[in-house]
């Protein structure tokens, strides 16, 4: 059974801050400097105070003007030193949190594209564009400000504790007389913005994962006139999105006025035990006014490392969910030390295989066959029979669970699936073109392909009749997925972009199915071809594309049931039979 996502986390393996700071371990020197200026920065905030408190004892005892002049420019420039050092700490926490997040957002892609094709069948795009998205930009704040800022606020804290003990210990007791409060408020607003923040993380995917999904099949909404539906659906799934949102809101609006409440009733015992010391001359003015100026700063980290470690929550949250994906073990794993076959002629073999998605539901019975090199060869059967199956386990985007395929007499798992891929080129049914334009698309960031290559491969399948005719040819831009060319076109594209790879091996699942009979005729006078010195291998259910195969396979419930030419199978008079007579007949 599945797993639900919220199982996954917890089932996450490793401390999630320990695995995140192994990322800042090689900017550490950065955040050294960081934590440094920090220390600079939080000294001078406590001096300041200091000095205007004794700028107006001065003021006040002696009216020496000069001494007050001192003190004002002393002020000013630790003021201008307090500057200086934010201006350096933001710099290097921007540029160490950027670079941090761009090597994490490079590894998630990385590791997603080394899963296999199983994950992607079971896990929601728009739930893996979050991912690489929404949650690693998460995590930015945390490695630019919260983490620099938790260790500012607690400096700050520890030293005016200490600062304000050694001025007057008595006031002190009665400015720390609502800290145990504020503790307990403190840790309620932890465990409570934790959830919230998850809760949020949750939604934001689940709408994310609606929107990629929906708008990618808007045109059948279209056609089957559900906008409305569609619209209530997204709706109560926004609705949620801002009840989540809501709530975290709510866990601040609560938060922030009780403990600036909590500073304000410090601040006024502060007066009135101050106030009323400064009455009996056993403290100054000066110092009345240091204590003021630091129980409003103190209240202040304290509120703001609350918060942090709220936002630090909703960055374990991303964290959480990026890790759940980085911690996806890759289904097809190449063995360490591959062989390596020099050049790839296409002899397939299948040694009893037995294949299933899931558990023992066997999509594969033991079949057992064998291609020879430069052999056509067709796979026909009902739909469910296993065929395009057959054709992924070739290039092992699946392993089996029991037999072997073997490729030039090596077993595929024996082999680099890079190389193994790379010697196969595969033409599906549904063509996916990428936005870009005609050459991207059929070079594919192979910079071995030359433009000569890709004119010569758009020549054999005749797709330079419709190419010669844009406004920019080989150049014309291409929106996503081709949507302004036409199935025919998209095909052909599809067929140039294959043979640039020049493969011993051809795979065609259904290639010409949504081609129009002239476009047909044009590929298939490209076949003729393409099919010398390769093996090829198709997949049709319109048998007169295959007729001409040197050998078709007929495929039943997953078992192979008929084996032949097309003139030996129609004298066998079986299910391939069977199934000729059916398409005649619907053809007429």
């Amino acid at each position: 059974m599945k797993r639900s996502e919220v199982d996954v986390e917890r089932s996450v393996h490793g401390s999630v801050f320990k695995r995140l700071m192994k990322y800042a371990v090689p900017y550490l020197h950065y955040m050294i400097a960081a934590l440094v200026l920090v220390l600079i920065i939080t000294g001078l905030d406590l001096y300041r105070p200091i000095l205007m408190g004794k700028a107006i004892d001065l003021f006040a005892e002696s009216a020496d003007f000069n001494a007050v002049k001192t003190t004002a420019i002393t002020y000013l420039l630790v003021l201008i030193g307090i500057f200086v050092c934010n201006v350096a700490q933001t710099y290097i926490l921007q540029l160490t949190g950027q670079s941090i997040i761009y090597n994490i957002r490079e590894e998630v892609f990385a590791h997603i594209h080394k899963l296999s094709l199983r994950f992607f069948d079971v896990t929601p795009v728009g739930r893996i564009v979050t991912r690489v998205t929404n949650d690693v930009e998460a995590l930015h704040e945390m490695y630019a400000n919260i983490l620099v800022k938790l260790f500012r606020n607690m400096v700050k804290i520890i030293g005016l504790v200490v600062v304000m003990i050694s001025l007057n210990a008595k006031i002190s007791f009665y400015a720390f007389l609502l800290l145990p409060f504020i503790a307990g408020l403190t840790v309620l607003f932890k465990s409570v913005s934790r959830q919230t923040y998850r809760a949020t993380r949750t939604k934001i995917t689940a709408i994310n994962t609606y929107l990629s999904e929906h708008l990618s099949g808007m045109k059948l909404i279209q056609i089957f006139a559900r906008e409305r539906e569609k619209n209530a659906e997204f709706e109560g799934k926004s609705k949620e999105l801002f009840h989540a949102n809501y709530r975290e809101m709510m866990v601040f609006a609560i938060f922030r006025p009780s403990i600036y409440m909590l500073s304000v009733l410090s601040l006024v015992i502060i007066i009135a035990v101050g106030g009323d010391s400064v009455l009996k001359g056993a403290i100054t003015v000066g110092t009345l006014y240091t204590f003021i100026q630091y129980i409003n700063s103190f209240f202040e980290p304290i509120q703001e490392l609350a918060e942090q470690f709220g936002t630090l929550q909703s960055a374990m949250a991303s964290a959480e969910k990026i890790f759940t994906i980085l911690d996806e073990e890759p289904l097809i794993v190449e063995k360490e030390n591959p062989v390596h076959i020099e050049n790839i002629k296409g002899r397939i073999e299948f040694d009893h295989v037995w294949f299933a998605y899931q558990d023992e539901d066997w999509i594969l019975k033991d079949i057992s066959f064998t291609i020879e090199p430069g052999q056509s060869v067709a796979f026909v059967g009902a739909t469910g029979a296993g065929k395009s199956s057959i054709l992924n386990l070739i290039g092992r985007y699946y392993d089996i669970q029991k037999g072997r395929i073997l490729i030039d007499g090596v077993d595929i798992k024996d082999l680099s699936t890079d190389e193994l891929r790379g010697a196969i080129g595969q033409v599906q049914q549904d063509v996916f073109i990428f936005t870009g334009d005609i050459n991207s698309n059929i070079r594919l960031k192979n910079r071995d392909i030359s433009d000569e290559d890709i004119k010569k491969a758009a020549r054999y399948v005749n797709a330079d009749t419709f190419i010669e005719k844009l406004n920019h040819t080989y150049e014309e831009a291409v929106t996503e997925r081709g949507a302004t060319f036409s199935a025919g076109q998209r095909q052909l594209l599809s067929f140039a972009r294959t043979l640039a790879y020049d493969p011993a091996i051809l795979v065609m699942d259904e290639a010409t199915a949504n081609i129009d009979t002239e476009t047909e005729l044009l590929i298939q006078e490209a076949l003729e071809k393409l099919m010398k010195g390769r093996t090829t291998i198709m997949v049709a259910h319109r048998l007169s594309t295959i007729q001409h195969a040197d050998k078709i396979i007929v495929m039943h419930k997953g078992e192979l049931r008929e084996s032949g030419t097309h003139q030996e199978l129609l004298l066998n008079n079986g299910l391939y039979k069977k199934l000729y007579d059916l398409q005649l007949a619907g053809e007429k």
